[in-house]
């Protein structure tokens, strides 16, 4: 995506099934979670770059002896700091006391971040709060072993003004209206309800309040806290939490709008974000690491029993179709194909725009994260040519010499690396030219390998605002010398705002709505704007069941080409000399290149959930308004 935009988190969460000193044996550490850990957090960077945090359980202490440990950081490298600190702590500890060595029980009594039970978090700062406050995990500390939570997500919550509404109902006093913590402190009010009841059904069965302690941490209906918890939760999450005696949950969101992945053996029970990070870090095939289903939870309690169970009743499935396109790590087996199959649909337009000359067609990506939709693009290019060449061959059988065939065959799709990102350029020059000048020079481009007959066709994952196309990559390629250049999208046309997890949360920065926009003005059809605004603004007090998104209505008149035909003139300046065009992914593609993750609202506005549509509606009130606020 060559537009950054900030998105998603990162979650891990590992159980070591078996004795520390069983690892220490097979591993040569006692310290092989906390390695692992570290493997899971750094397979993750790319979902998260502002924070990460760590936390540690360590099972059956004595009292007195501390059993949780935290470190969070907001560090410019926050993963290596974070481990930086467990290093440093770890060395000390074993350099002040020899005798701690091979003793797995000293290390485990006497060193900090050991233990059976961890969780990761990588972040991205949505609401431009980078502060460690904002660093998950978070913790939720209790003098009662079992009332200690600690969590960390993947998620985004629509309704919090409702939830922190909710918690003050509880009788409780939120310390701030964040979803993070009032999700936290919903959960943590009902563990609090669920162990007060069991103590009391252990002290009417004549227990004493330490003969207690273990039944309720047997007894203790993770399901049944996470069901009461999350009633009225709307927002798309994957929610991973800790318990200070050892149990563990990961909740999905019931349209599994957040991914979630886990796998299984005699020895761990794990969880990360993305599929593939657990494939490398435990050597495990694609088939044996499963995907949590919507609205359920993975529960572990600290006996080793490890469930799936249905929280909340599943809606339709709405996963969220740019994890395929860009959030993942293309290492995902089948996000690899998917993203092939992005770039081998969207050629047939790709030959419209260059008039089906590929010979005169030099085809490229950027950023990197586009390479593999390129490669699908460059096979069905191959395949395109290939059967020019067996037409022609058919056609031409009877007088074809050796030479004409040798010259047919010879004909190649021609495939450059013409654009090079280059180091950050820090913007620092206050002057608006002066800073559009450094922001020209983000990419470097390739310099001989386009002729003036070509056209220079470029696929990028996404265009979300334009600004990075429009002062950057199209001045560069301009450089070239190409006769047109052809940038292709191998997502539809964002039209939308997110909210759930991505950074889009303004319709006005969006450059899909901007040329429809342009549009409307251009045809005398803006009362469409202020038609649809008087829609919203009527809606502003209905429950969130009851709001329609009329925000569709603002495109209803156009034509997709037309919109992508204004998104190219509004990214056209005066200084270019070649032909731009534009295209973007049909809707139909995008489901048949990832037809198991149908979550498309920001392309089409078909919200999973019913916070989504006050969303839209409050950004489009914003943008009408002139208010430069957040629609959540």
């Amino acid at each position: 995506m060559s537009d950054a935009i900030k998105h998603e988190c990162g979650i891990a969460l590992l159980r070591l099934k078996k004795p520390l000193e069983f690892y220490k044996e097979k591993y040569g550490s006692a310290f092989y979670g906390v390695q692992k850990m570290y493997l899971l957090m750094e397979k993750q960077h790319n979902r998260g770059q502002d924070g990460a945090g760590f936390a540690s359980i360590k099972l059956d202490v004595q009292p007195g002896e501390r059993y949780i440990s935290r470190v969070r950081s907001n560090d410019a490298q926050p993963i290596q700091d974070v481990y930086a600190q467990i290093n440093e702590r770890i060395n000390e500890e074993m350099a002040a006391h020899p005798e701690y060595a091979d003793n797995v029980a000293l290390q485990k009594a006497n060193i900090p971040y050991i233990g059976e039970l961890f969780l990761g978090h990588v972040r991205y700062g949505t609401f431009g709060k980078n502060n460690i406050e904002s660093v998950h995990p978070f913790l939720r500390q209790n003098n009662w072993m079992h009332r200690n939570l600690i969590v960390a997500g993947n998620f985004n919550m629509t309704n919090v003004k409702e939830l922190f509404n909710s918690l003050v109902e509880l009788g409780q006093h939120p310390k701030e209206m964040a979803d993070t913590v009032t999700v936290m402190e919903k959960i943590g009010h009902f563990l609090d309800d669920e162990v007060t009841d069991l103590y009391l059904e252990c002290k009417n069965n004549g227990l004493t309040k330490r003969e207690a302690s273990p039944v309720i941490a047997e007894k203790l209906d993770i399901a049944k806290i996470l069901k009461r918890a999350s009633r009225g939760w709307d927002g798309g999450y994957a929610m991973a939490g800790l318990l200070g005696h050892g149990d563990a949950f990961v909740l999905r969101d019931p349209a599994g709008i957040r991914p979630v992945y886990f796998y299984e053996d005699d020895e761990i029970v794990v969880v990360a974000s993305e599929r593939p990070v657990i494939q490398t870090v435990f050597n495990v095939p694609f088939e044996k690491v499963e995907e949590l289903l919507p609205g359920n939870a993975l529960i572990i309690k600290k006996n080793n029993t490890v469930s799936v169970q249905e929280i909340n009743t599943p809606t339709i499935k709405k996963s969220c179709s740019f994890e395929r396109i860009y959030f993942s790590r293309g290492s995902d087996a089948e996000i690899y194909q998917e993203r092939k199959h992005l770039g081998k649909l969207i050629l047939p337009a790709v030959l419209e725009a260059i008039e089906n000359d590929t010979d005169n067609a030099v085809f490229s990506y950027i950023p990197n994260t586009a390479e593999t939709s390129f490669y699908g693009m460059v096979e069905a290019a191959n395949d395109f040519l290939n059967q020019r060449k067996n037409q022609f061959i058919l056609n031409n059988r009877k007088t074809l010499t050796k030479e004409k065939l040798e010259e047919i065959l010879s004909v190649k799709i021609r495939t450059e690396k013409v654009a090079i990102k280059d180091a950050k350029l820090r913007t620092f020059i206050t002057e608006d030219s002066s800073r559009d000048d450094l922001v020209a020079h983000v990419y470097d481009v390739t310099y001989g390998v386009i002729k003036p007959t070509d056209n220079l066709v470029i696929i990028d994952d996404s265009i979300v605002r334009g600004t990075t196309l429009k002062m950057s990559i199209l001045k560069m390629m301009d450089r070239l010398h190409p006769k047109r250049i052809v940038v292709v999208s191998s997502a539809p046309q964002i039209r939308y705002p997110d909210c759930y997890g991505i950074d889009m949360a303004k319709l006005e920065g969006l450059i899909a709505f901007q040329a429809t926009m342009a549009l409307l003005k251009e045809r005398n059809l803006y009362s469409i704007v202020d038609e649809v605004y008087i829609k919203c603004k009527a809606q502003e007090n209905l429950a969130d069941a009851e709001v329609v998104n009329f925000v569709t209505e603002i495109y209803a008149p156009f034509t997709d080409t037309e919109i992508s035909n204004k998104i190219a003139e509004l990214l056209i300046t005066d200084d270019l000399n070649a032909e731009v065009k534009i295209i973007f992914q049909t809707i139909d593609n995008l489901h048949k290149a990832c037809p198991n993750n149908l979550g498309d609202w920001y392309f089409t506005g078909d919200y999973p959930t019913p916070g989504g549509n006050r969303v839209v509606n409050r950004a489009f009130i914003n943008f009408y308004e002139g208010k430069n606020a957040r629609a959540y």
